[in-house]
């Protein structure tokens, strides 16, 4: 297995591939987008318990079919992570990263669950199943979020651009601002910090959920952050090669 720094050399050889096929042109940056608009609301949702499959996810999607036996709320979710999707592109074109803007991530991607928590943070308890971790009480949220923005700059001067994203994501999830949508806002913004760098979007496939909860409880817990920074750079250097991959055949 290849060390935290080879790792990271070896994304960036591959950013280097990928570079030198840009500038794409329109039709072939809207075929991308559409692949990953797809890729990452099934699997993002699907990391959460959402029952849809991905062929289900790009019929609700682009059809507007209603899956036959499936939760209302799955479909909610699918359409609207998609949303937030898109706006995760709009605030791409920046290069900054702002705590409204975090809110309105998950503003989009909530609003069609449930509006009135959609984008505001949460005012009780949560209990994570499965992990001995515990979020902070409700009343620390926004103080704990304003810290956290706060370093975002800094943190972007200091660190690897994939080990910031990583940092952005674990970060988040364990201030759990949200009574939910806490991971889905979290990968949503750890690819908004790819892109914004140059990178590629990055998704985490559903079959190495233990892996990602593993390594992100042992952050949470043991204050052991590297695994999971390490399992964030696998994810992103697996993304890259399927995305050098797609780019060589379009």
């Amino acid at each position: 297995m290849m060390g935290p720094g080879k790792l990271l050399k070896q994304i960036d050889e591959l950013k280097r591939e990928i570079d030198a096929f840009r500038p794409l042109n329109k039709h072939q940056l809207a075929q991308l987008k559409e692949y990953y608009r797809i890729g990452l609301t099934y699997s993002s949702n699907a990391l959460e318990g959402n029952s849809l499959t991905e062929v289900e996810t790009k019929i609700v999607i682009e059809e507007g079919i209603t899956i036959g036996g499936k939760p209302l709320k799955d479909h909610y979710e699918a359409i609207g992570h998609s949303k937030a999707f898109d706006q995760l592109y709009e605030l791409a074109k920046g290069d900054t990263i702002t705590e409204n803007d975090i809110l309105t991530l998950h503003q989009f991607f909530y609003q069609t669950v449930d509006e009135k928590k959609a984008g505001k943070y949460r005012r009780e308890q949560v209990i994570i199943t499965g992990s001995e971790f515990i979020p902070p009480a409700a009343d620390k949220v926004p103080s704990l979020m304003a810290a956290f923005t706060g370093q975002i700059a800094a943190q972007r001067e200091k660190l690897h651009p994939v080990e910031f994203a990583a940092w952005l994501h674990l970060e988040l999830v364990t201030i759990h601002p949200f009574v939910d949508g806490n991971g889905r806002t979290a990968r949503l913004l750890m690819n908004l910090a790819l892109l914004q760098g140059g990178y590629m979007i990055t998704i985490i496939p559903p079959v190495v959920r233990n892996t990602y909860i593993e390594t992100l409880q042992a952050a949470q817990v043991k204050k052991d952050k590297q695994p999971f920074y390490d399992f964030i750079s696998a994810m992103v250097y697996e993304s890259a090669k399927d995305y050098l991959r797609l780019v060589r055949s379009l």
